[in-house]
């Protein structure tokens, strides 16, 4: 079953220096069906404007994963990293039994657009952890690169749940194929341009929650980046 969430749907806050599109609840964007799926449970696509972030503020037993679409966004926690992240940089930042952070756009000029994505932990309380790395668009083109997964496997960021999340840019005559285990669920996210799920055109900021299928086919439609979460 593959149940499709589009772009338009989406919950939305605009707050003049932060504009954000929310896939699932979040904030003051509040729905009972869409609280999350499965261990996801936070899609925020924000694009934040020049000399503007967000402040020091807390987080508690949260995988969060950081995906830059365009600009750079600085880093800063307790935990003492800092760091700046352009596209291609994957940052996971373990919340565990509590941080603090801020998320900041350094530039006076260009805005930054990146997707802040919440995946819940496997145990609560676990030890505050910070990890990041870059994933090159050659990594990524037509095909399914794993950017994230519970063991680390193939230079992936590790998060503490079984989940694992690829990212690919598929451009026409590309196709990516991944099997899902039996029991196991996927969501799929266009982060920019359009792909296709099967024979649907999925665009920028749509989603399929998928359940009870075999295989995902993903292929270009144009020139599309998707993230792909594969989720116990």
């Amino acid at each position: 079953m593959i149940t499709l969430r589009r772009s338009e749907e989406r919950g939305h806050a605009n707050h003049g220096w932060l504009d954000s599109y929310h896939t699932f609840s979040f904030a003051n964007y509040y729905d009972p069906a869409h609280m999350g799926f499965r261990a996801l449970r936070v899609i925020n696509e924000d694009r934040v404007q020049p000399a503007q972030g967000f402040g020091t503020h807390p987080h508690r037993d949260m995988e969060i994963l950081s995906y830059v679409l365009e600009g750079a966004l600085e880093h800063k926690d307790s935990m003492g990293n800092g760091s700046v992240m352009r596209p291609g940089d994957v940052q996971r930042m373990s919340a565990g039994t509590g941080v603090t952070h801020s998320e900041f756009n350094g530039s006076r000029i260009d805005r930054v657009h990146f997707l802040q994505i919440w995946i819940l932990p496997e145990a609560r309380g676990i030890e505050p952890g910070y990890e990041q790395k870059r994933f090159t668009d050659e990594d990524k083109r037509g095909r399914l690169r794993l950017v994230a997964s519970r063991d680390g496997r193939d230079g992936s960021v590790t998060i503490h749940q079984d989940t694992s999340v690829y990212a690919g840019l598929l451009a026409d005559g590309d196709e990516a194929r991944h099997a899902l285990v039996e029991g196991r669920h996927a969501y799929v996210h266009v982060a920019k341009g359009e792909v296709k799920l099967g024979e649907t055109v999925l665009r920028a900021g749509d989603g399929a929650a998928v359940s009870g299928e075999k295989e995902l086919v993903l292929s270009g439609h144009g020139e599309g980046e998707v993230l792909v979460f594969d989720l116990a």
